[in-house]
């Protein structure tokens, strides 16, 4: 399962490839504006970008050259109407990994998808996160414990990595609905408590601090430290 940021501004081919890499069993994050999608890659880590070249608010070449600058090294695989060779040629200049023109089959897009998405980190890139005794290996999503293997549902393992990559930082509520749950508003449900409590269960009590009117902390146990 990986996560994907969808930055696409036709709310009908969003929807189509939103649905389809849901049901390939990716994690999808959508957005329309192009700033507002280069500041959620920013914030948040991402699998992988897919982006339309034109934008509102910040157009796809800007938004990647932008990205590469702050060194987001996030693979993007470009989208466009635009499929002429120069077209091509300046989106990969930009920064892009691959470039797909439309209209596409969207087993064509998928194929693509997972083969950025096989491709090995860069050197300058984490491929894994690790706190005390306890270590996530992005590349091959496993979860490891004072040697012992932990083993996660997807939802729990985003979990743990939006956690493992705030360490010892004051993690609200609003903010794990957003960034693992991709809600923009409060569903009125136990739904945060809940997997952080599967998550602790898991893991180890220790690590998850409840932060009273605040949220929650992920903080390496002492003695493990």
């Amino acid at each position: 399962m990986a996560s994907i940021l969808l930055i696409e501004d036709e709310r009908e081919t969003a929807e189509i490839i939103a649905r389809g890499l849901d049901e390939s069993g990716h994690n999808v994050r959508h957005e329309v504006r192009g700033d507002d999608g280069f500041n959620l890659a920013v914030e948040q880590s991402f699998d992988l970008l897919i982006i339309d070249r034109m934008l509102p608010g910040l157009d796809g070449l800007k938004l990647v050259q932008s990205l590469r600058a702050r060194d987001v090294s996030t693979p993007v695989l470009f989208l466009s109407n635009l499929g002429g060779l120069n077209e091509r040629v300046e989106g990969l200049n930009a920064g892009g990994d691959d470039y797909l023109g439309k209209p596409f089959g969207f087993t064509e897009l998928l194929a693509r998808v997972n083969a950025l998405l096989r491709r090995p980190l860069s050197t300058g890139e984490q491929s894994t996160l690790k706190l005390g005794d306890l270590e996530m290996n992005l590349i091959r999503r496993r979860v490891m414990r004072a040697g012992r293997e932990i083993d996660l549902l997807p939802r729990e393992f985003t979990l743990l990595e939006y956690l493992l990559r705030r360490p010892e930082q004051v993690v609200t509520r609003t903010m794990l609905l957003e960034g693992v749950w991709d809600y923009h508003f409060d569903p009125r449900t136990n739904i945060v408590e809940t997997h952080i409590s599967r998550l602790r269960a898991k893991i180890g009590s220790d690590l998850v601090q409840t932060i009273r009117g605040s949220g929650y902390m992920i903080r390496a146990n002492r003695a493990h430290a």
